[in-house]
């Protein structure tokens, strides 16, 4: 069957570690030669994922972009083998991805409650910064117009979002995307200090609409929505809490999208505007579903490849199955429900 190309707007969203199921929806999508990407908002590991993408697609197209991805993900696990969190011989031989029974990890779990970065970590030592300054060209990426970014960093003094885009874009925007504040130092930039972007914008969607970016959305989120149990131990009620945080200002914007795809779609907005009137916001979503649901919060510090392999696959089959079922909807009609998402 012949395919008519179409374009998307990229939203990744953070995740740690579960941002390796991202660049398996990345890789996929990569290899659709039908869905062009016009542009990518991303936050933390969606930022990550973001500029390797751009940078690999400038150097190289579609392969070069895909090239990259992986590069970027077997750097992070080659640079982690050293590392004293690692999954011990029995989890391994189980297919446990967890980290609990790690005591290193344990150590710096509670750590992290009681002991600021300023203090266990004041060299602001994080070996992402290493790996994203190998793999990624940001002299070359400021340049380049191919294809539009827009990462996200909570500013810590007023609370708000921050966009950065185009010639703002460094490796310390990238850091405070996704500087986790009970790990490391907030990431100054312009004399202004940055935490993690998911807390205000996981990621944000406004920019799209700003910019005058055209074409549908599509969020490849990995932060879960529901939850059936109730999470008992201390590490799943702060990952629980973490989870709802960075998915309050998303709903927020879904809720604020729907209210506007009522009002276009309103026969009074119709008859005022005429022809001038706006399109319809198309949303689309992707999402791993079983795939990350039944991991728990360590494994989001797990660098294993095996365990990034596990998930590119899972983004992969996510992302086919999402072509398959609503790629004749791409350009004609959402296929995320706003009025349940925002319910």
């Amino acid at each position: 069957m012949l395919r008519v190309a179409k374009s998307v707007n990229l939203a990744l969203q953070g995740g740690g570690a579960h941002g390796a199921f991202t660049w398996g929806v990345l890789d996929r999508l990569l290899e659709e030669r039908h869905v062009e990407i016009d542009a990518i908002s991303g936050t933390s590991a969606g930022a990550m994922n973001a500029v390797v993408l751009a940078s690999g697609y400038q150097n190289g197209g579609r392969e070069g972009a895909r090239a990259a991805l992986e590069n970027f993900w077997r750097g992070i696990s080659r640079d982690g083998r050293l590392s004293p969190i690692q999954r011990g011989l029995m989890d391994c031989l189980l297919g446990n991805w967890s980290l609990d029974k790690n005591p290193f990890f344990l150590a710096m779990d509670v750590a992290t409650r009681f002991v600021s970065p300023y203090d266990f970590n004041p060299f602001n030592i994080n070996p992402l910064r290493d790996v994203l300054e190998r793999e990624v060209d940001f002299d070359a990426l400021r340049k380049s117009r191919d294809i539009k970014i827009f990462l996200s960093a909570t500013n810590v003094h007023t609370g708000k979002v921050r966009v950065f885009q185009g010639k703002e874009i460094t490796v310390d925007v990238v850091m405070a995307s996704a500087c986790l504040p009970f790990l490391f130092k907030a990431v100054e930039i312009e004399g202004t200090p940055y935490w993690d972007g998911g807390y205000v914008g996981n990621p944000p969607l406004f920019p799209f609409f700003r910019s005058g970016e055209g074409g549908d959305i599509l969020l490849v989120q990995t932060n879960p929505v529901m939850r059936e149990q109730t999470p008992q131990s201390a590490r799943d009620i702060l990952n629980r809490m973490n989870e709802i945080t960075f998915n309050a200002s998303l709903a927020s914007e879904f809720r604020a999208i729907g209210y506007v795809n009522r009002m276009i779609g309103s026969r009074l907005l119709r008859r005022l505007a005429g022809k001038t009137a706006p399109p319809e916001i198309r949303l689309h979503r992707i999402e791993a579903g079983e795939g990350l649901l039944d991991l728990n919060s360590s494994s989001k510090f797990n660098v294993d490849w095996s365990f990034f392999e596990h998930l590119r696959d899972i983004g992969r089959t996510a992302a086919e199955a999402f072509l398959k079922r609503n790629y004749r909807s791409i350009g004609r009609r959402s296929t995320l429900d706003l009025r349940k998402e925002a319910a």
